[in-house]
């Protein structure tokens, strides 16, 4: 369960680092033509990255966690890990849609 572990979390940081990488590839191409609104584009798509990684990252620690060593200690410092990284997800979230993940988009909510 250890090596699952580490390979979901391996999984997180490669979204992360591919993400990224792909949002300035096309931020470069789209800043060579001179398109509008490349540097919201950029943002939301890093982003974006960054959220799914940061899922694959969460799943890997309670993998290693909950499945290897299940003491009181290890599931304090889970659910710290966790309440974090929840707390940032959420940030993102605002940052990106400007509003709140429980929140319905303007549209949704007029119609």
């Amino acid at each position: 369960m250890e090596l699952v572990g580490r390979a979901v979390d391996a999984a997180g940081v490669a979204i992360i680092v591919v993400g990224t990488l792909l949002a300035t590839i096309l931020a470069a191409i789209r800043l060579s033509r001179r398109q509008a609104g490349v540097y919201r584009g950029y943002r939301r798509r890093v982003g974006r990255s960054i959220l799914l990684g940061l899922e694959f990252l969460v799943a890997g620690d309670i993998i290693r966690t909950v499945a290897v060593a299940p003491t009181y200690a290890s599931v304090g410092v889970l659910a710290v890990i966790v309440g974090i990284r929840t707390f940032l997800s959420f940030s993102l979230e605002l940052e990106i849609t400007g509003r709140w993940p429980w929140q319905k988009p303007v549209a949704e909510a007029e119609g």
